[in-house]
């Protein structure tokens, strides 16, 4: 089983509100903010963008997220190194963290299990 694409890309931010207001005014639509400045923001039918305010003492990162569509059918090939397997996260999904060649960790995203 291989991934579907990206599913989102994730951003942390030192003001909420400013880059919410960046994207929005790049086209994307508001679909829920949460109580802890951050929210998902999206246009049209591609990839989902999630932004986390974080304190002024952390760098702001990136980081894309690839779909997949069940964790437990998910074998990664063994070009591929799995720095954590998939786990449950805080927002209702299983999540995987792979490293690529060049060192850059990128998360792999499933649906949980009801």
């Amino acid at each position: 089983m291989a991934t579907e694409g990206i599913e989102a890309v994730f951003l942390t931010t030192h003001n909420w509100g400013k880059a919410a207001k960046f994207f929005q005014a790049l086209g994307y639509e508001l679909e829920f903010s949460t109580d802890h400045n951050s929210g998902r923001l999206r246009n049209g039918h591609g990839p989902y963008i999630f932004i986390a305010e974080i304190p002024e003492d952390q760098e702001p990162q990136t980081q894309i997220v690839l779909k997949v569509p069940d964790a437990d059918g998910f074998r990664p090939d063994p070009a591929v190194e799995v720095v954590t397997p998939f786990e449950d996260t805080h927002f209702g999904t299983k999540e995987m963290t792979v490293r690529d060649p060049d060192g850059r960790l990128w998360s792999l995203q499933a649906p949980a299990k009801n």
